[in-house]
């Protein structure tokens, strides 16, 4: 019992210094939908279009058996 209670608190130092490292631009909010889901600047207006989605190469072939069928 003794060490789940060192290794939770050596496992709770280890995070608290990770969080700490981020300093004031970590989020705890969690998930976040809607207009201000991020701080960055806005994405150009003039964006490139997608290339294409590429044409399937072959039709899919049936899958072969695992092991020789036994007569």
């Amino acid at each position: 019992m003794l060490k789940i209670f060192i290794a939770f608190v050596i496992f709770a130092a280890i995070s608290l210094y990770v969080i700490s490292l981020g300093g004031d631009n970590v989020d705890m909010g969690g998930e976040k939908h809607g207009v201000d889901t991020s701080h960055s600047a806005p994405a150009p207006a003039a964006a490139p279009a997608a290339a294409p989605a590429a044409a399937p190469a072959n039709e899919a072939q049936p899958a072969a058996p695992a092991a020789p069928e036994k007569k």
